[in-house]
């Protein structure tokens, strides 16, 4: 099998995260809950995971929140800012997980939100960005790289202007945590949200939640938190107060491994490997008539994620996923959960193959896929 759908979840796992798993399943206990030897041992591992994180993203290791998934991060960031009246500015490549909960709090009148158009020009972005902002405006949330077209946004900058104006800035970093250096403090980020089952190669079922300094959240989930049990309301301290309920810890641990592994490989070489197969795969099918290709590695103008989408001419995007899916190749097509970035591209009628490799592709597996896409192309 060939797995290139690596932008859903990663495939394989490192050894050392399944190890880590299977070994939570037999030697762990509860978190954060009880004083007993395994508790402990529990409650040190997750805190353990807790620091590797703080540290990957340059952020205080108690402002780092464990959640089952990037949405659920993005859903405590977005609801746990609103207020009745506030208004966000998004970008045009936001995913459903940015896009559906502003819909769901502005069908109740909770709140509004306007798109910014990302261009090729920096300046031209900043400019449709700061042109949405309203006096109600509360925070501008921009994904860290598009799931379908691999553009990364000048978020940075975005934040900067964000922070001239008094907002936050919330990041969806699932396309670009563990690919990209991030880090809170130097690129302006007030609120990051992330899948740990992605570019960090932990297991499914596992989100992080990290916040910056000096940042005031409602609580969207309440319950024990194993602090401050005799009171009936959530807790102050971080991070308890957005942790109610037993955490996924078989997550976490095997979450803590995956860091190990990241650190270990480094993530510019992760980066420039899986750049090289992907320019590579575009080098041999760009000069097909039969291939329309949406993503131009070689554009020094916009930076992208390994992320690499195109089309067969007069086959359906899930027709041609099928074709190779025959051949054992695994690659998404469709409509990615990401509307707003169809729409920005007019793929939103016929959307798109996508394919996104990982450290363990190897470039006879990308020969073995060009191979196929001109057999599907004929």
């Amino acid at each position: 099998m060939i797995y290139l759908d690596n932008s859903a979840t990663s495939f394989p796992k490192p050894k050392c995260v399944i190890d880590a798993v299977n070994e939570s399943m037999m030697m762990y206990g509860n978190y954060g809950r009880s004083s007993y030897e395994m508790a402990l041992k529990t409650t040190e591992k997750v805190y353990n995971c807790r620091k590797k994180v703080a540290r990957f993203f340059n952020a205080s290791t108690e402002r780092v929140i464990f959640t089952n998934n990037c949405t659920m991060a993005l859903n405590m960031a977005i609801k746990g800012i609103a207020f009745n009246g506030c208004h966000f500015v998004i970008s045009d490549l936001e995913h459903n997980a940015v896009l559906r909960p502003l819909e769901a709090l502005k069908k109740c009148g909770i709140c509004d939100y306007s798109i910014a158009k990302v261009e090729r020009d920096v300046y031209k972005t900043i400019q449709n960005f700061e042109r949405e902002i309203k006096k109600n405006t509360v925070a501008i949330i921009c994904t860290g790289a598009s799931n379908v077209f691999g553009i990364i946004p000048p978020y940075r900058y975005i934040g900067s202007l964000a922070h001239r104006y008094n907002l936050k800035l919330i990041l969806d970093a699932s396309q670009i945590a563990g690919v990209r250096k991030i880090d809170l403090k130097k690129d302006n980020i007030d609120i990051l949200c992330c899948a740990g089952h992605k570019g960090l190669y932990g297991p499914t079922g596992i989100g992080v939640f990290v916040l910056n300094d000096d940042i005031n959240l409602n609580t969207i989930v309440e319950g024990g938190t194993g602090s401050n049990s005799l009171s009936a309301t959530q807790p102050e301290l971080l991070p308890d107060r957005f942790e109610s309920g037993t955490p996924n810890i078989s997550g976490i641990i095997g979450l803590s491994s995956a860091m190990d592994f990241i650190e270990e490989k480094g993530v510019d070489k992760i980066y420039n490997h899986e750049i090289s197969l992907i320019k590579y795969l575009q080098k041999n099918i760009e000069f097909s008539n039969d291939i329309i290709v949406y993503t131009n590695f070689f554009d020094k103008g916009i930076r992208r994620v390994p992320v690499f989408s195109f089309n067969v001419v007069n086959k359906p995007s899930e027709e041609v996923a099928a074709l190779l899916s025959k051949d054992s190749i695994c690659v998404r097509a469709g409509l990615h959960c990401a509307p707003l970035a169809h729409k920005k591209y007019n793929t939103d009628k016929i959307g798109v193959v996508r394919v996104s490799p990982s450290i363990f592709t190897k470039k006879i597996q990308i020969d073995f896929t060009i191979n196929s896409l001109f057999k599907i192309a004929k």
